[in-house]
Parts: structure tokens; C-alpha cells; sequence
């Protein structure tokens, strides 16, 4: 069960990353691209970590949702649940902006992609206070 465990966190960490960089990296390709009036390097980049992540937020839910029935799911582990799917669903967000992206549609202002990003943030702390705290 431990390996499971190591799984998952290392799952867990690559799927923050490209939570927490996405939408930032959103950011610079619109830039990019009111700049070159084209698809560049930067956009390249962020499919790259958006597909890659996404990849490992499925093994993430997957092992997760394994040690949660190892343990017998008690009320923490769905607490937890409950937020991931929180953070699920906005990285499911982040991918709609990605394929808008794609496309060359930005609307999205600079300082709401940087407020969409930091939602996440609040969200990885929930599930940590849960995890290490386990209040429930």
C-alpha cells in the first residue's frame, strides 16, 4: 500500500504543477500572441503541460480514490474528494481556455487569469490541512 502512497503523491505533485501554471502560462501566450498575431512557442508549451498533467490528475483521482477505499472512506477522505473535485473541475475550466487559446481567442483579462489561477491555490490548502489534519 505504501507504494500506492508514493504514487499518488508523486501524481498528485505533477498534477499541481500544471494546475498551478497553466493559467499563468495562459497569460504570457496571449501575450505572445497580440505580439506575433500568431501561434508561438509559449502556446506549444502550454498544451504540452496541460495534456502531460492531465494525465497525471487521472493516476492522482485514481489512487486516491484506491487508498480511499483501503481506509473505508471515512468523512476526511471525503472531504478531500469533495475538493478535488473542486479542483477538477477547474482545471476542466483551465482546459476550455486552452483550446479557446488554440483558436486565438482571448478574452479573458490578465488579471482574471491571475485571480482564476490563485482559486486553486486556496483549494491545494484545503486538501492539505484535510489530509494532515484530518479533522472529520
Amino acid at each position: 500500500m505504501e507504494w500506492i502512497k508514493v504514487l499518488h503523491l508523486l501524481a498528485v505533485l505533477g498534477w499541481m504543477t500544471g494546475i498551478f501554471a497553466v493559467p499563468r502560462a495562459i497569460i504570457f501566450w496571449k501575450r505572445e500572441y497580440a505580439q506575433l498575431g500568431a501561434f508561438g512557442p509559449t502556446g506549444d508549451l502550454t498544451i504540452r503541460i496541460y495534456r502531460f498533467s492531465l494525465g497525471l490528475g487521472v493516476i492522482a483521482i485514481a489512487t486516491g480514490l484506491w487508498l480511499g477505499w483501503y481506509w473505508g472512506f471515512p468523512l476526511w477522505v471525503w472531504s478531500k474528494l469533495g475538493l478535488v473535485a473542486l479542483l477538477a473541475a477547474h482545471y476542466g475550466w483551465t482546459g476550455r481556455l486552452v483550446l479557446r487559446a488554440r483558436k486565438g481567442i482571448f478574452t479573458e483579462s490578465d488579471f482574471w487569469l491571475r485571480v482564476f489561477n490563485e482559486i486553486s491555490v486556496f483549494g491545494a490548502i484545503g486538501v492539505l490541512i484535510i489530509v494532515v489534519f484530518k479533522p472529520f
